[in-house]
């Protein structure tokens, strides 16, 4: 029986192209002139000052930390300090109507549904908390925050690690058998399997959905099964 379930996003209920394509240049665009206007609001020197000891930069050199954080972009590195920032930007794209989330039809439905018969939903993505429920407050689907009971972030641990996934479990205090994962990473649930949860590998960028003995494997929302 399934009483939890745990939502990846980028390429699980959206598209990667928003992130990739809108909201990652976005914040590349927008990170130096967003950093030079907020030095001082605490937030901002609270992520600064760990980018500056993760990076050895000295603190007060706004455009050396400004340099970093656009290589850590490019890269693409998952580091929680950076997604704390772009969550930062992208919450001022939100707010001032440059975009709004995308979110695929077949997740919407399920998500509402889910919700409908009381299942519990939580979100695990490698953008900062806030950056997850910016996604979903300022939605294609309208406000669907009221749809998720927590949100977790990369401050539980890396996504491929399974020990994250065992600290989730508990956070939820269901046991693991009872929560169903859902990403489009296989190594993501390959991890969330080995804590022992329930996982659903969803393949929407496949012509031909792949099988795997651990995992159902499924191509959208509309066919994943959920015991109860």
């Amino acid at each position: 029986m399934i009483k939890a379930i745990v939502t990846d996003i980028e390429g699980t209920t959206s598209s990667i192209q928003f992130v990739h394509q809108v909201l990652f240049p976005y914040a590349a665009q927008n990170l130096a002139d967003f950093m030079r206007q907020q030095r001082g609001e605490d937030a901002v020197e609270v992520a600064l000052r760990d980018v500056a000891t993760d990076a050895k930069i000295d603190i007060a050199d706004t455009e050396a930390l400004i340099a970093q954080l656009l290589d850590w972009i490019a890269e693409d590195k998952k580091i929680t300090t950076l997604k704390s920032l772009q969550g930062m930007i992208w919450e001022y794209g939100y707010r001032n109507g440059d975009f709004q989330a995308h979110i695929y039809p077949d997740a919407l439905e399920k998500l509402i549904a889910w919700h409908k018969q009381g299942m519990e939903l939580y979100v695990y993505s490698s953008g900062s908390i806030h950056a997850q429920k910016l996604f979903f407050g300022f939605n294609e689907g309208g406000d669907l925050r009221y749809l998720f009971k927590n949100y977790f972030d990369t401050t539980s641990g890396a996504k491929r690690d399974w020990e994250s996934y065992r600290r989730i479990q508990q956070q939820i205090n269901l046991p693991a058998s009872e929560i169903l994962f859902l990403s489009d990473i296989v190594e993501e649930v390959n991890a969330a399997a080995e804590a022992g949860m329930q996982t659903a590998w969803v393949q929407r960028e496949s012509e031909n959905v792949a099988t795997h003995p651990q995992h159902q494997c499924v191509s959208n929302f509309a066919d994943i099964q959920v015991p109860q």
